[in-house]
């Protein structure tokens, strides 16, 4: 029975992931910083001895070391979307731990490693995300040539993804949304579920490739998903062009709270197309193309913002 380290199990991905695997009798350690906040959510999701739940700080590498002894396969699903005080800064997060994974991988001799990157940050260099994410890439490779490198595009999977729910939030409480860029810039979104029969795949068939983006079925701008996101809410409101000064008046104040909405490094990515370059394989090449839609997915959850709730009438309609 192989057996499978997961770091940053608890998300959205690593949930889905570790319900796959453990059906498939793989064993997995998912390691958390709370296992009181967050772990009691992996323990259902496989039959007892199946998974491990383990808290550590992944700057331990006393306490991972002993995890690494018992481990054929790492997965790093860990990442941030902006930086926070206490070290949690892009070069820790997306740049030095993964070297020291990639360091204990070789040492432990393990299999595979599996680490989860981002697309498009090969051309968005002026962005601290996209080039701490591509230090963290070069990292891994360089110490460990037995791993494979996913880029997905947007990741979104239900009602507690941080994507579709936060600007189904947005567009239902503010009367104008502003469209940076235009709302030109295009996205290939990605359910979880898709990518993580990607990570199967790649765990199961031994698959060798170096980099993989990671895409969905279709290609959508940030504005037709926004006016996507309008039609599942029932909501009409103005999107409005914003010039980009405006778009940094707005990130420097929404800087100022625990969990920005906008930051000044995303405003920077937004600048840039978030789909697949040409130059990799992608999930198609391989064999495991993504099926499912953004609209008919974010469909199932979206009643959540609908006047009514749960109990909102075109949702009966469907059923």
């Amino acid at each position: 029975m192989k057996k499978i380290l997961i770091f940053g199990g608890t998300g959205q991905c690593g949930t889905h992931l570790v319900r796959k695997l453990t059906k498939n009798n793989y064993r997995v350690t998912v390691v958390t910083r709370n296992i009181h906040e967050k772990g009691h959510k992996i323990k259902i999701m496989g039959n007892a001895g199946y998974i491990d739940l383990v808290e550590a700080s992944i700057f331990d590498e006393e306490k991972l070391r002993k995890l690494f002894e018992e481990s054929d396969i790492c997965i790093n699903f860990v990442g941030i979307l902006f930086e926070k005080k206490r070290g949690s800064t892009f070069k820790n997060i997306h740049s030095l731990f993964p070297a020291l994974l990639a360091k204990l991988c070789k040492e432990y001799k393990l299999d595979k490693l599996i680490h989860l990157s981002a697309l498009g940050i090969e051309d968005a260099k002026e962005s601290n995300y996209a080039l701490s994410k591509l230090e963290g890439e070069k990292n891994i490779l360089n110490n460990f040539p037995k791993s494979t490198i996913l880029r997905p595009s947007l990741v979104y999977s239900n009602s507690s993804d941080n994507f579709s729910t936060n600007f189904m939030t947005l567009l239902s409480r503010l009367p104008i949304f502003p469209l940076y860029y235009g709302g030109k810039s295009r996205f290939m979104p990605i359910h979880a579920s898709d990518l993580t029969d990607i990570i199967y795949h790649v765990i199961s068939k031994n698959v060798d490739t170096k980099i993989i983006e990671c895409v969905g079925p279709e290609t959508i701008t940030f504005k037709q998903i926004l006016n996507t996101l309008l039609d599942l809410i029932d909501k009409k409101r103005l999107l409005i062009p914003f010039p980009i000064f405006l778009g940094n008046l707005s990130a420097n104040f929404f800087e100022l709270f625990p969990k920005p909405l906008l930051t000044k490094d995303q405003l920077k990515l937004l600048k840039y197309d978030n789909i697949s370059s040409g130059k990799y394989k992608t999930n198609s090449d391989i064999g495991v193309p993504a099926l499912k839609l953004f609209a008919e997915e974010v469909k199932k959850y979206s009643y959540m913002w609908k006047e009514g709730g749960q109990f909102s009438t075109d949702r009966y309609k469907d059923n």
